[in-house]
């Protein structure tokens, strides 16, 4: 097959989740045979125009002089493109701003969309792009011929709101296998003696509510917060929990090693998430030996099932606090089993390549 990836800022990833997808994904396809082209930023720092035997294509990208108009532009220029290179199949990971273009794309091949999460939930934004989201998730939905989602929640939820079933192929993750004690130096930590989140600093994402839960047990242990905090929020949460001295502000790392073995070796790993699919940062805790509390809502239980102790409010996070690991390492393994069994790269880039041929077929008849 000729298949075309949109809707990433391009390969080696250099920037989040679906970039880091499009990179595992590309390459297996194109390892298997098949002709596999991504299209890129042009601000992407990666020039050449073949990656590990996937074709790269540069497009106009002007985000770095408009901001997030950029976007649209970008995929715009990726949408007009696209049109004269006759590709079986364009997967487009997600839609925000895709499917404004929707009407453009290529007839003759076969569009699939990953529809990522709910976005239009998402409190960071405005009431009047929250609106737009939901004018887009629509577009998107009637210009594809096929849809993925990447969580039971989402599924479930287009089944109800469009009456479409779309098929289910969940994010994934490698299990982590060689953690480094020595590591824990850096962040002045010990093995299970402190607690941690890793998540961007935004209300949907719970963090007031969790520390809220730690400022209340009183506890003097430590708890990391991982993820940029130079933004309002950020200072927000900041300013508010000054005086709680166990509470420490890491601001973002990018060392996946290191933030591998911070999540290994904590006592608990929480995880806020209430809004999209299945949360990378999720599986990665899974991957890397963590003992988990979660948000109660469906996009976190259909992953986590009784393999991990959930919140919805501050209070049940002051109470889960006095919870050990070593006591729960039964739940621990059952998550790790998960990411081979259910979650590897491998086996959810299998199922990409059976469901993008599956399409195709149906497309044809």
């Amino acid at each position: 097959m000729k298949i075309a990836i949109l809707g990433t800022r391009g390969i080696p990833n250099n920037h989040g989740g679906f970039e880091q997808f499009a990179e595992y994904l590309s390459k297996q396809l194109s390892d298997n045979g098949h002709e596999v082209f991504v299209y890129n930023s042009h601000l992407h720092p990666y020039q050449n125009t073949v990656w590990k035997g996937v074709n790269i294509i540069h497009k106009k990208d002007p985000e770095d002089k408009i901001g997030t108009a950029g976007q649209f532009i970008y995929d715009f220029n990726c949408i007009l493109d696209s049109r004269k290179r006759k590709f079986d199949v364009l997967l487009q990971l997600g839609y925000t701003s895709s499917s404004v273009w929707g009407s453009l794309l290529p007839k003759n091949s076969t569009i699939i969309t990953n529809m990522d999460g709910l976005e239009w939930k998402r409190s960071k934004y405005s009431k009047p792009v929250r609106n737009f989201l939901k004018i887009a998730e629509r577009l998107a939905v009637k210009s594809s011929d096929f849809l993925i989602s990447d969580s039971i929640g989402i599924k479930e939820y287009l089944k109800e709101k469009y009456n479409i079933i779309s098929e289910f192929i969940p994010y994934g993750a490698n299990l982590f296998e060689n953690p480094t004690s020595e590591i824990l130096l850096d962040y002045q930590v010990e093995i299970s003696a402190y607690n941690m989140l890793i998540a961007r600093l935004e209300p949907e994402n719970n963090i007031e509510v969790i520390l809220d839960g730690v400022a209340m047990s009183q506890s003097k242990q430590k708890f990391l917060v991982i993820g940029k905090h130079k933004t309002k929020f950020g200072e927000y949460l900041k300013n508010k929990y000054s005086p709680n001295k166990n509470i420490q502000f890491l601001g973002g790392i990018y060392n996946q090693n290191h933030l591998n073995n911070l999540r290994y070796f904590a006592n608990i790993y929480f995880h806020g998430h209430s809004v999209g699919g299945t949360n990378p940062s999720l599986l990665e805790a899974m991957a890397s030996n963590s003992f988990i509390v979660a948000h109660d809502n469906i996009f976190n239980k259909s992953i986590l099932n009784d393999d991990a102790f959930f919140f919805k409010n501050s209070t049940d996070v002051m109470q889960l606090l006095g919870m050990n690991k070593k006591d729960f390492e039964n739940k621990v393994a059952a998550n790790s089993k998960k990411i081979i069994t259910r979650y590897s790269w491998p086996k959810i880039n299998d199922d990409y390549e059976q469901f993008i041929q599956d399409c195709l077929k149906k497309k044809q008849v």
